[in-house]
């Protein structure tokens, strides 16, 4: 089903969007002690005893039906191909071009949902088309204009493998929006973690080492920001959200994620807003804002 977007929605969606914000910083701060899919086990590992302690709370019952096992586990294998794609690109480029791109998500959500989920998404227009086109301008802005730095050792991978995850994020936000029209959200949330664990557990103990050195009280703060705030407070409000309202219209609310992503980075690691850096999240800010203004 559809509905309008009242103030209380727009109030949360926001509230929600902000903490967003900190994710990707959250992850560069921990990548510095923990490499990328290890930190991505622990933070699941974190979020999904706090959203199954959450579901016992409210008496969800998390253990899916078996008309549920499969879609959940392809809800799984998406989710964990996403996040680790975003915690390698964020040990390899500068968090404030990375949140941008990330939360570019919001041209792949409308694109997927006008193509593969009509009957729950709204369409595209000739206008909505026009803000997606600026939102990507601003994308490639920022993928080829960013230079090496400390924060960015390797930008241009970085960068793509970022627009990969962000792309993911979107088609995520749609199946997920498909997915808990039947499924709870509670229990969609849990599954997409708790498949997410073993498999982050398995390919980071092939391919990584636990820890690149000691691990600081940052790095631990900053995973369990990760698992509790972001994989579970805010997880658990979007599934819900998700419930209610199409994921192309709650996905504009992904313009203020990296407002705040950029704020925090420029404060913690002292970040200079560069030209690109302006100049491309300015064309993706204004570009979903005219989707917004739509959807």
């Amino acid at each position: 089903m559809r509905e309008s977007i009242g103030l209380s929605t727009i109030l949360l969606a926001t509230a929600i969007s902000i903490l967003w914000g900190g994710n990707i910083v959250s992850i560069r701060v921990g990548v510095d002690s923990v490499p990328p899919l290890w930190s991505a086990f622990w933070r699941m590992l974190i979020g999904v005893i706090f959203v199954g302690a959450w579901a016992r709370h409210r008496g969800v019952t998390f253990w899916p039906t078996p008309a549920e096992w499969r879609p959940l586990f392809w809800l799984g294998v998406l989710f964990t191909v996403q996040i680790g794609l975003l915690n390698s690109a964020s040990a390899l480029t500068s968090p404030a071009y990375g949140v941008v791109i990330l939360n570019a998500y919001a041209v792949f959500a409308n694109l997927t949902g006008h193509f593969f989920a009509k009957r729950l998404e709204d369409p595209l227009t000739p206008t909505r088309v026009a803000g997606l086109a600026l939102a990507l301008a601003g994308v490639a802005i920022l993928a080829v204009g960013q230079t090496p730095s400390t924060l960015a050792p390797n930008p241009l991978l970085g960068d793509a493998l970022m627009i990969l995850s962000s792309a993911l994020l979107g088609a995520r936000q749609v199946y997920m929006r498909y997915l808990v029209q039947t499924v709870d959200p509670v229990r969609t949330v849990v599954w997409q973690m708790a498949w997410s664990v073993p498999l982050f557990l398995l390919v980071a103990a092939l391919t990584e080492p636990p820890t690149l050195k000691s691990v600081t009280w940052q790095a631990l703060a900053a995973i369990s920001y990760q698992g509790i705030i972001v994989a579970g407070v805010c997880f658990i409000l979007w599934a819900q959200l998700l419930q209610r309202y199409p994921a192309g219209a709650l996905s504009m609310y992904a313009f203020l994620v990296p407002i705040s992503g950029i704020a925090l980075s420029a404060w913690i690691f002292d970040e200079p807003l560069r030209p690109t850096l302006l100049a491309g999240g300015a064309l993706v800010l204004a570009g979903l804002y005219v989707v917004s203004k739509k959807a």
